[in-house]
C-alpha cells in the first residue's frame, strides 16, 4: 500500500495539500504521516452520517460529493470536491468525530487518507514537512469555507430563477467568463439547489427562451444580466 502512495508522489507535488514540499521529502512524509489509498466505485458511500472521521481524505482521482440526507431519503449537495481536494478535515480535527453529512463518491475515485493525529503532531524526527503541510491544510479549509458560503448565498434565495442566476453568475465568476461549464448534472445540480429537477429543467428553458442565457448540456452562456 506504502508502495502504491509513492506512485502518486508526481501528481501529488501539484496539489495545494503538498505545496512547498520537496520531492525529495514527499517519500519519507507519506511514510510518516502513514498515509494510505482506497478505491471507491461511483454511487458507493467513502462515510455515513455519524461515522467517525479519523483521517484526513485527498482526492487522487474522481469526484466526492458532501451530502446532506433527510429522513425521506432526499439528498442535498452540500460540496462537490475534485481531484486535489481534501475533504473530513472539519471532523477528523474536532472533539467529536462524528459525521454530521455523508460523503460519496461522484465517480470512480482513489482516495489518499492521511491520519489527522500524524498531520498535527510532529513525530520524533521533527520532519520539517509538518509545518508547510498544516499551512497548506488551513489554506483549503478557507477555500471549502468560501464554497459553503456560496452555498448559503443560493440558498438563501427565494425563488428558484433567483437560485439558478446566483449559482450561475457564481461559475462565471470563477471562470472569468460570460462562457463556462458547470461542474454538475442535472440531478446532481437539482440538489444542490434543493429543487425539484423537472423545475430546474423548466426553469432553464424559460431562461433560455426569454434570452436571458443560452446552454446545451453544461456548458453555459450568460446573454444578459441576471440580476
Amino acid at each position: 500500500m506504502q508502495k502504491m502512495c509513492e506512485e502518486y508522489i508526481p501528481e501529488l507535488q501539484h496539489m495545494p495539500m503538498f505545496y512547498g514540499i520537496d520531492q525529495n521529502e514527499m517519500k519519507s512524509m507519506l511514510t510518516c504521516l502513514g498515509s494510505y489509498i482506497k478505491e471507491y466505485k461511483k454511487e458507493q458511500y467513502i462515510y455515513l452520517c455519524e461515522d467517525d472521521i479519523d483521517a484526513v481524505g485527498i482526492i487522487l482521482e474522481g469526484k466526492v460529493h458532501m451530502i446532506r440526507d433527510d429522513l425521506w431519503g432526499n439528498k442535498t449537495l452540500l460540496v462537490s470536491m475534485k481531484s486535489g481536494e481534501l475533504f473530513g478535515e472539519t471532523f477528523s480535527c474536532g472533539v467529536n468525530q462524528n459525521a454530521t453529512v455523508s460523503f460519496l463518491a461522484a465517480a470512480d475515485a482513489k482516495i489518499m487518507f492521511l491520519p489527522f493525529s500524524r498531520v498535527m503532531h510532529s513525530c520524533s524526527m521533527a520532519c520539517k514537512f509538518h509545518h508547510r503541510l498544516i499551512e497548506n491544510m488551513v489554506m483549503l479549509i478557507a477555500s471549502k469555507n468560501v464554497a459553503l458560503m456560496d452555498k448559503v448565498d443560493i440558498i438563501s434565495k427565494k425563488t428558484l430563477r433567483e437560485k439558478i442566476s446566483t449559482y450561475l453568475l457564481q461559475e462565471a465568476g470563477k471562470q472569468n467568463s460570460p462562457y463556462f461549464e458547470v461542474p454538475l448534472g442535472r440531478v446532481q445540480l437539482a440538489e444542490y439547489l434543493c429543487a425539484d429537477r423537472s423545475a430546474l429543467t423548466r426553469e432553464l428553458n424559460m431562461m433560455k427562451d426569454e434570452g436571458f442565457i443560452d446552454y446545451y448540456k453544461n456548458s453555459f452562456h450568460i446573454l444578459k444580466s441576471l440580476g
